[in-house]
């Protein structure tokens, strides 16, 4: 049975509570190819845990460019290319400086990298390794992620057939 309560619960309260998501952009840096492919993944600045680099989008560049914006300020990965479209996305609820979660849907971004640098802006801030892409996925947390990393050496080959 519905209560006039329950009612204004459903239709209308509970949108209070519910956030829309946010974006965010993720370069999911790789090199080799085949089962000598490699990741590179970059520890978060708050909890060190392992991740893609990430970013909320920057005015004036295509989602795909601000990507690697972020690939180069979190990982030192220069003169690379990434498509304009995205290979998946995953969600995951972001905490902000005042403690809320906010959830976010971030665009995965596939950039093959020709070369990366020692020196860039938050090198002094995080750790970076190189693993394979399985390995990856066995050490970021969300788990759209950890399918997408598991996913990408059958992707990738793929494309390289049809290309």
């Amino acid at each position: 049975m519905t209560t006039p309560l329950t009612s204004l619960w459903r239709d209308f309260l509970c949108l209070f509570f519910q956030r829309p998501k946010r974006l965010q952009v993720a370069a999911l840096c790789y090199r080799g190819a085949g089962s000598d492919m490699e990741v590179l993944l970059v520890t978060s600045r708050d909890t060190g845990r392992w991740i893609i680099p990430k970013g909320w989008p920057i005015n004036g560049l295509q989602t795909s460019e601000a990507a690697l914006q972020e690939a180069w300020e979190e990982a030192g990965v220069r003169n690379s290319n990434a498509p304009s479209e995205p290979i998946g996305t995953y969600t995951y609820d972001k905490v902000m400086r005042a403690g809320l979660p906010v959830p976010v849907e971030t665009l995965v971004y596939p950039v093959k990298v020709k070369e990366t640098s020692c020196d860039f802006p938050e090198a002094h801030e995080r750790k970076r390794k190189w693993v394979s892409p399985e390995t990856a996925a066995d050490l970021v947390r969300e788990g759209e992620l950890k399918d997408i990393l598991r996913q990408m050496t059958n992707l990738f080959t793929q494309n390289a057939q049809q290309g």
